[in-house]
């Protein structure tokens, strides 16, 4: 007997290697699986000029960041189609910055919209490397303010644009969807998995899908970093009852050394970690 539905997901072509360079614009969904990269000394950069949850706001951070970073792999989450427009210039906003409501009126993309946009993003991103992997995925967090029914016309949108990128874009075999949104919806159809507001994925949802992309884009090297990588960040979250004594210091020296040990094995690791001032 079956209990779950569980998403099929294709191994990638492609290896996402330890301490890779990656970006992620999006929703707060992309905030917190950046955060979890990061964690795991991944080179990220994340929504550097704060969360976007439409198309056209993505491509306008990668915009600003197009001249200024490269990177291999951009993992972009699309969270709605409903834009926000200052009426005043009827320019897309990524930010009302608390003004009055007054000054904006709402609009929704429709499908050409949003992938017109995420090719705009696609092309600026491969301007900086021609190489890099691009990863689309639909944020799983539904927007109540929408109503249910409307919340999820934004969704098929985007989930329509994503598929309209995938078929249409140049060098198809370096975009690839990710299907976050599916593993929330069809395998962790219980609100054990969400937060307290019931539609915020919960941590232990994040984590699962964490695990899910790990086995969709990570090989044999990246995992055998995590796995030497795991007992240094234990030991850097540590916190001692006496960091006096010598226990201690020496508990400390030895972790600084498998630091510089990994850091001579994985010269990419970032330099946060090589100059980590242990807890006193």
């Amino acid at each position: 007997m079956k209990f779950r539905t569980i998403v099929n997901i294709p191994k990638a072509d492609y290896e996402i290697p330890p301490c890779e360079k990656m970006l992620f614009v999006g929703s707060c969904f992309a905030d917190n699986m950046g955060q979890r990269f990061k964690e795991e000394q991944f080179r990220v950069t994340v929504n550097p000029y704060g969360v976007m949850y439409n198309p056209i706001s993505i491509y306008h951070t990668i915009e600003k960041l197009s001249a200024n970073m490269v990177f291999n792999v951009a993992i972009l989450t699309l969270g709605t189609n409903h834009i926000y427009v200052l009426k005043e210039t009827n320019e897309v906003v990524d930010n009302c910055a608390k003004r009055p409501q007054s000054l904006f009126r709402e609009e929704q993309l429709t499908v050409d919209d949003c992938a017109d946009s995420l090719m705009k993003s696609v092309r600026l991103l491969r301007e900086g490397n021609p190489d890099i992997k691009v990863i689309l995925t639909v944020s799983p967090i539904r927007y109540a303010k929408y109503g249910f029914h409307g919340s999820q016309l934004s969704k098929a949108t985007l989930l329509l644009a994503v598929e309209k990128v995938m078929k249409t874009a140049p060098l198809p075999e370096n975009i690839m969807y990710f299907p976050a949104y599916e593993i929330v919806n069809d395998e962790l159809r219980d609100y054990r998995f969400y937060k307290e507001d019931m539609l915020h994925p919960s941590e232990q949802a994040v984590e699962y899908i964490y695990e899910r992309f790990a086995e969709t884009f990570f090989g044999k090297e990246t995992l055998q970093f995590l796995k030497e990588w795991k007992p240094i960040k234990e030991a850097l979250a540590h916190r001692p009852f006496h960091p006096e004594s010598q226990e201690y210091l020496n508990f400390v020296k030895r972790t600084q050394q498998l630091i510089h040990d990994l850091s001579q094995k994985y010269p990419s690791l970032p330099n946060g970690i090589k100059n980590k001032e242990f807890a006193t």
